[in-house]
């Protein structure tokens, strides 16, 4: 059995150097002030409440224009799970132009719906690691924002996009057992299964396509989170394929442009399923299934296990056809 504390050791921690190219490399002052804030996930340890952050009126202004920015489009483009949740998130986790909501609130609040929590890290983690933390309904999230000066434009993952993109879905219980799914399968899997899981990861979790009476909506929070993509992916323009994992997996995707193809999942519950199927092609040592009563997960690589495992099945079963009975 692996628990979250000895997975969370292992999580790998990104430096604080900023690339060439980064809109604030060349800002002292907003170079320190990352810092200060990668310093503070840094401290973080399991179970503890989620540092909070005094944002400057300057991230406030930025958030602001982001969140202005987004939500004129999310009728008409994000998916419906989308915007049943976001009204939640503004009545409950502080959601709106003026304030940047806290990741502890926001983390409780998911706690709830689904029992994704949230995570500070310090910046990008390797493919494995942050895979692995989807097994544990775990989303590790940065609390930084991007550079003032381009507030519609982030070269990699920042509070808005978290918390604009990411979070609403992981609210809604079909997204959060598809993105669970993808985590198990990344345990015990090899160096190319992964890079194949996380390509998987990017065109659904990321820049994902859905399809919803009839019409195209978007899911992905690299979609969700980002004003042109979002107009520019529903816009006609980029070719549009079904969802097949095994063939999702080879997708070569550029990471500083519009992407030039999106896959259209039928449902989360069809994409969960055809993830699995996927998972169940990799060679790997063992099978996995998460305990929601002690939020670890269980290697089945013992027959007693495995037979456990069937037992609570077969209880689980027969309270299901109970109640088919009663409902008859």
């Amino acid at each position: 059995m692996v628990d979250l504390d000895t997975f969370a050791d292992k999580v790998l921690e990104m430096g604080e150097e900023l690339d060439a190219d980064h809109p604030g490399a060349k800002d002292a002052a907003y170079r320190a002030r990352r810092s200060e804030i990668t310093k503070i996930a840094k401290t973080y340890k399991t179970g503890q409440p989620i540092p909070h952050i005094e944002y400057t009126q300057i991230e406030i202004d930025t958030w602001s224009t982001v969140f202005n920015k987004l939500i004129t489009m999310f009728p008409s483009h994000a998916c419906r799970e989308h915007q049943y949740v976001f009204p939640l998130l503004v009545q409950n986790c502080g959601y709106g132009p003026s304030t940047i909501p806290q990741l502890d609130g926001v983390s409780k609040f998911l706690k709830d719906c689904t029992g994704f929590t949230l995570r500070p890290v310090m910046g990008l983690l390797t493919s494995r690691d942050f895979l692995n933390g989807l097994a544990f309904r775990v989303f590790h999230s940065t609390q930084y924002i991007r550079h003032h000066s381009k507030p519609l434009y982030t070269p990699e993952p920042d509070v808005c996009h978290e918390l604009l993109g990411h979070v609403p879905l992981f609210a809604n219980p079909d997204f959060a057992d598809f993105s669970q799914e993808i985590g198990l399968a990344s345990l015990g899997a090899s160096d190319d299964d992964i890079e194949r899981l996380a390509t998987i990861y990017w065109f659904t979790v990321e820049f994902g396509i859905c399809r919803q009476d009839d019409n195209l909506r978007a899911y992905g929070a690299g979609l969700l989170s980002s004003f042109g993509e979002l107009e520019y992916c529903l816009s006609g323009k980029p070719e549009m394929r079904p969802f097949e994992p095994s063939k999702v997996a080879q997708q070569k995707y550029p990471i500083t442009e519009y992407q030039p193809v999106y896959f259209i999942a039928e449902s989360f519950k069809d994409a969960q399923m055809r993830v699995r199927e996927f998972a169940n092609s990799m060679e790997r040592p063992f099978s996995v299934r998460y305990n929601a009563y002690t939020e670890s997960i269980e290697i089945l690589d013992s027959k007693e296990k495995v037979l456990r495992y069937a037992q609570s099945i077969k209880s689980d079963m027969l309270t299901l056809v109970d109640a088919l009975e009663k409902l008859a």
